[in-house]
């Protein structure tokens, strides 16, 4: 009786820690409508505060000639605090490819709005998962996982990406191996490659004079 009580006793414990753990995966919950700036009180503002206008110009503007994202986060976006949505714009020109990465906070839904794209995610297991999109499809990329888009076609392909998170974040795969300054013998190593190659795949990203 007493070894059941104790095991009911852990059990609870572990749940307890547990519980907290799997909330701050996430954005937290807040307690009021809305988070302002410290120095903004509710009487100060209007639904200006509340209105982002920042992809105005560059959609209205000149196709650019390199993948462009566009964001509506927490950063660009203060209202955005604690309501655990953000947006973003991603412009790609023909041949243009947005490079495998991550988003660690926040499950990624793109909806494509014109053009056509190659997309694709990798799981735990290491199976890759690919699909071209056509105007009008969606696309979500699972939490945490690596992630592309590529533009295979003859005009520009425009996409809006919803996150789940006011701040998906973005970890970059080629950038954070290669542009983080890890020592090029551990690099060659895991990459079965010689420092040589390793040296020249890291001049790609060195910061342009």
């Amino acid at each position: 009786m007493a070894a059941t009580t104790l095991s009911h006793a852990l059990l609870f414990l572990l749940v307890s820690i547990a519980i907290p753990l799997i909330a701050q995966c996430s954005d937290p919950d807040i307690l009021a409508d809305f988070i302002l700036p410290q120095n903004l009180t509710s009487n100060l503002i209007d639904g200006r505060f509340f209105t982002f206008s920042g992809m105005r110009n560059p959609l209205n503007g000149e196709e650019p000639k390199n993948f462009t994202v566009l964001k509506a986060s927490m950063a660009e976006f203060p209202a955005l605090n604690g309501q655990s949505v953000s947006y973003a714009v991603l412009l790609y020109p023909p041949g243009a490819v947005n490079p495998p990465h991550t988003h660690p906070r926040a499950s990624e839904l793109l909806f494509l709005a014109g053009g056509y794209l190659d997309v694709g995610f990798v799981d735990t297991a290491n199976k890759l998962y690919v699909q071209t999109l056509q105007p009008g499809d969606m696309f979500v990329f699972p939490k945490g996982l690596v992630h592309y888009q590529y533009n295979g076609g003859e005009g520009q392909a425009i996409a809006i990406s919803a996150f789940g998170s006011a701040s998906a974040g973005t970890v970059s795969i080629p950038g954070s191996v290669f542009a983080t300054g890890i020592d090029d013998g551990i690099l060659a190593n895991s990459f079965k490659t010689d420092v040589a190659t390793v040296q020249k795949i890291k001049a790609g990203f060195a910061p342009k004079a």
